[in-house]
């Protein structure tokens, strides 16, 4: 069988592995991911999905996203941008509509430098959706107003 070109996502996977002092047994059984599937894996003989990296990730107590990154799935932009966002989501210091205002700001300065916030840019690093539903200024609006007005009023 042929290496699957993954970014070295295997190699990778095998350091982190062996970091953590886990065989790939051990591995298997905090994942519930087949010690054979993970040994093709770390081969570069299969490419993992979405849920088999996030498994492995936590298991292994790293970034998915990094291994996101790393498998093809995600660029390297995508990666730092959700972490952002992960990291303001995640801030007990600040409320809800802080972080809600934190995020337009920071989706604001992003457009204006070029870079349109993704489809995914109102999830959290764990993919279940954040405090905001397509909550984004509109030009005008004043960093602190509430953004309830860019709501779905159906929902």
């Amino acid at each position: 069988m042929a290496s699957l070109n993954v970014g070295n996502l295997g190699e990778y996977l095998r350091e982190q592995r062996r970091a953590a002092q886990l065989s790939l047994r051990q591995l298997a059984d905090a994942t519930g991911v087949s010690n054979p599937y993970l040994s093709q894996i770390e081969r570069g003989l299969r490419k993992p999905s979405a849920d088999v990296l996030q498994q492995v990730a936590k298991a292994l107590r790293i970034s998915a996203e990094t291994l996101y990154v790393r498998a093809g799935i995600l660029d390297e932009r995508e990666r730092e941008e959700l972490e952002t966002r992960a990291v303001i989501l995640a801030d007990p210091s600040i409320n809800e509509r802080q972080k809600n205002v934190l995020l337009q700001i920071y989706d604001s300065f992003r457009r204006e430098n070029g870079f349109v916030p993704g489809p995914d840019a109102d999830a959290d690093a764990d993919g279940d959706a954040g405090p905001r539903k397509d909550a984004r200024p509109r030009k005008g609006d004043e960093a602190g107003a509430d953004a309830t007005e860019d709501q779905d009023p159906h929902s």
